[in-house]
């Protein structure tokens, strides 16, 4: 590990560099925006039952309405990364979604596990929803340690992730789940002809009554991802993440998007000691907990291309790369940003942050409210950096 260190340093000298080329290379100029102020207390139209916002309510046409007859379902899933364990988080997880939005619309659930789900899980997860479900056995190539990854290094790294007090850094089971949701999952036969996913992990809270079809709206406006909860990431868990991804871009700079949010990726003003402890990315980053995506993103060229790339670099494995960053820094460069979604009428919490409308439809949330637990975790909020260099669109 000492022997690598100089090297990355000299890495690290080069990338501001590198960094200019790959602007010019993405058409990125400075925004002109004003720093965005969120107004959390602003109401929601799109939940306010007087108001027929364009495109999202009150299209029977379109489907939109609740109902059998009314939603003509498009291919998409509920998807659940879930251990037999946590059962009771995932039920509390399906009861909040079917109570505020899936049973007006029924589609179906599909559950991923490392090993064969319990006839226990199966009998009481299909209890909570009218809706079929699928249980899904993750092949062993898909989630074992690759191969090129060297067992001696990964026991320093994480010796080194410790030391920085890096969450779950010295668990495999992490490293592998980061991995599978990075750039495996969608491989998964099961998700062979699947067109969107819903992104649903146990124990999270859904707080707002939705009446109309998301994934229809997704579609029908030209969306490909959805979001509700933007936030800065721990820059000691990926310190060669933009590297690496500064070094792939030098190599394709065909994949980055005329229309991208390299400066929501790259800003240096709110949180600049996160911006070089990252060595040059922001950190920011959609909370993939929750996330609504046309699956047509991660089997693009693009992305396999740079999947591929930072599998074969290892950090999945000798740091923790997340695929919380990893989803952000592609859908930031190689997709138009104006396909990006925020999803302000789903109230959602994953301890500890919310996502809290302001409208009658929402029980159980504190309008504006971002965390219930310590005031130092206000300051992880990157929404107004993605308002300010995107919009809320």
């Amino acid at each position: 590990m000492t022997i690598a260190r100089p090297v990355r340093a000299l890495i690290v000298a080069v990338v501001f560099a590198v960094c200019l080329l790959v602007v010019h290379f993405a058409g990125s100029s400075p925004s002109k925006a004003s720093v965005f102020k969120l107004d959390s207390h602003e109401r929601d139209p799109n939940l306010d039952p007087t108001h027929e916002p364009e495109g999202i309510l009150r299209r029977t046409s379109k489907g939109y309405l609740p109902g059998p007859e009314g939603t003509e379902r498009i291919n998409a899933t509920l998807l659940a990364l879930v251990r037999n364990g946590e059962l009771s988080g995932m039920l509390q997880a399906m009861n909040d979604l079917e109570r505020t939005w899936n049973h007006k619309f029924n589609y179906p659930w599909t559950f991923f596990n490392d090993v064969p789900f319990t006839e226990e899980f199966k009998r009481r997860t299909r209890a909570a929803t009218k809706a079929e479900c699928h249980y899904e056995v993750i092949p062993d190539e898909h989630w074992a340690k690759p191969a090129w990854i060297d067992d001696d290094l990964y026991r320093e790294s994480v010796k080194m992730l410790k030391e920085n007090e890096i969450q779950y850094a010295d668990k495999i089971s992490y490293h592998q789940m980061c991995r599978w949701n990075s750039g495996m999952f969608y491989r998964h036969p099961a998700l062979e002809h699947m067109q969107f996913y819903w992104r649903v992990e146990p124990k999270v809270h859904f707080f707002c009554d939705v009446d109309y079809d998301i994934f229809r709206y997704m579609q029908d406006n030209n969306k490909t991802y959805g979001f509700t909860i933007t936030l800065y990431d721990a820059p000691h868990s990926i310190p060669t993440l933009w590297p690496e991804t500064v070094k792939f871009l030098a190599e394709h700079p065909e994949h980055v998007h005329s229309n991208n949010a390299m400066d929501w990726l790259t800003d240096r003003v709110r949180r600049p000691e996160h911006n070089a402890n990252a060595n040059g990315y922001s950190t920011c980053h959609f909370w993939t907990n929750f996330e609504i995506a046309d699956l047509s993103l991660w089997r693009s060229k693009a992305y396999e291309d740079y999947f591929n790339h930072l599998d074969r670099a290892g950090g999945f494995f000798y740091e923790r790369w997340g695929d919380a960053p990893v989803h952000s820094i592609a859908l930031g460069l190689f997709e138009d940003k104006s396909r990006i979604h925020w999803f302000r009428d789903i109230g959602y919490q994953h301890i500890p942050f919310f996502n809290c409308p302001n409208s009658p439809k929402c029980k159980g949330c504190v309008t504006g409210r971002l965390t219930d637990g310590e005031a130092w975790l206000n300051r992880e909020d990157c929404r107004p950096n993605w308002f300010k260099f995107v919009g809320m669109g």
